[in-house]
């Protein structure tokens, strides 16, 4: 069942309820107040820029546990070559604004819209989303961002304009011990072949209750 969330009031139904594909709620608005109370319940938006706002709570969860990460040998040779230079919640609008430009093969448009992207910049200035930045050459060619809940940062979105890029972003976040849970929403092979896999939604919630 699909709720239609108040104009009045920032509430969202109970995440049990969301349909089988993980659609709960449409509507409302993309305030800094909504989208934290969204992902403090396990929900997340994401929709194209002729729909309404959607929010999702997968009723199974992709998760890489940081500790558990799979880094082949031919990553472990690049991660040692500092081919690289990985900083931290330096260059948020560049990340954001580079994952909603570059194309995935599995995504035809962006989800990431403008209004996406001016929330979440809104969120970074208020200290609660944070990016990986990825440099070759003192440029910029890969990370990734997302929202800090806790011990658990829930990512959005990555991006990579050569080749290991975002994996070395994604790596490197695992690698810090700064969270205990890195949540991906959806499931893909990229994901899985780094050690991603799926829990349920109730495993999911503890760690954010945690």
């Amino acid at each position: 069942m699909v709720f239609r969330l108040p104009e009045d009031e920032i509430v969202f139904p109970n995440p049990a309820l969301a349909d089988p594909d993980g659609l709960l709620a449409v509507g409302g608005d993309l305030s800094i107040e909504r989208l934290l109370l969204a992902y403090h319940n396990g929900i997340f938006p994401w929709f194209s820029d002729d729909d309404p706002i959607c929010w999702y709570s997968p009723h199974e969860r992709c998760v890489i546990y940081p500790a558990e990460v799979k880094v082949s040998k031919s990553m472990a040779k690049v991660l040692k070559s500092d081919v690289f230079v990985v900083t931290f919640n330096k260059a948020f609008r560049e990340v954001i604004v580079n994952c909603a430009k570059v194309g995935r093969k599995d995504q035809p448009g962006t989800w990431i819209t403008q209004e996406m992207q001016d929330a979440y910049i809104s969120l970074h200035e208020k200290g609660y989303a944070k990016s990986v930045e990825v440099w070759k050459d003192h440029v910029l060619v890969g990370g990734l961002y997302g929202v800090e809940v806790g011990d658990v940062f829930c990512g959005e979105s990555m991006f990579s304009l050569v080749s290991n890029a975002s994996k070395t972003a994604l790596i490197w976040l695992c690698k810090t011990d700064r969270f205990k849970l890195i949540d991906c929403q959806l499931p893909n092979d990229h994901l899985m072949s780094l050690g991603a896999e799926m829990i349920s939604r109730k495993q999911y919630e503890e760690f954010l209750k945690d």
